[in-house]
């Protein structure tokens, strides 16, 4: 559910009067992570390893009460639910945008994974969950990447998480993550925070 909320009422008004009108609100944290738990799940369980490291993305943004209050326009929505997005290559050879609701059951969000971007790239067709706060990601694994900074438009302040292809060590997979937030959201050390809770989930998961 979404609704909107006076931004003097909420945590978050300091921000949104220092960064709402900001020119550029965007900020961005780049972080190197140790991938090689998800990455040995997946290919003993047969899972995708993209669809692991959103799960991962899911559960430690679930923890941090700023990812649940987002601007919007000028205005700030409070969301009692998360979706992670996809983006899905189509049979056209395009792509295509898919919302995955997040939950703690893993199986569960596997299961969802895999049915909406099957759907996504095989009809062509967006799938958006309008009722969830958005986590975005976008895996561009064709090269191994240091860092990705996205495009801003005021149209989509929602929180990006980018990353490249994993770099392979000695027993151990390696990966970049960038991740871009909107400054009215959260602080840098919110963010520094669910980077740090994001590690700690692939290593216990």
């Amino acid at each position: 559910m979404r609704q909107e909320i006076d931004p003097k009422d909420s945590k978050r008004a300091e921000a949104y009067n220092l960064w709402m009108k900001s020119p550029m609100p965007m900020v961005t944290l780049t972080k190197t992570f140790d991938i090689t738990r998800i990455y040995r799940i997946s290919k003993r369980k047969g899972m995708k390893l993209n669809m692991l490291l959103c799960w991962c993305i899911g559960k430690a943004a679930s923890q941090i009460e700023e990812f649940y209050t987002l601007p919007e326009k000028e205005k700030l929505v409070k969301y009692d639910t998360l979706a992670i997005n996809v983006i899905v290559n189509n049979v056209k050879g395009g792509i295509n945008s898919c919302d995955i609701p997040y939950t703690d059951d893993i199986e569960q969000f596997n299961a969802d994974y895999t049915t909406l971007t099957k759907t996504a790239s095989t009809e062509c067709k967006s799938i958006f969950n309008e009722e969830h706060m958005i986590v975005g990601t976008s895996a561009m694994i064709a090269t191994e990447l240091d860092s990705v900074v996205n495009q801003y438009t005021e149209l989509f302040c929602n929180p990006m998480v980018m990353w490249g292809k994993y770099r392979t060590g000695w027993f151990t997979k390696k990966l970049p993550i960038s991740f871009q937030f909107h400054h009215v959201q959260m602080d840098g050390g919110h963010a520094a925070n669910f980077l740090e809770i994001l590690q700690q989930t692939i290593n216990n998961i």
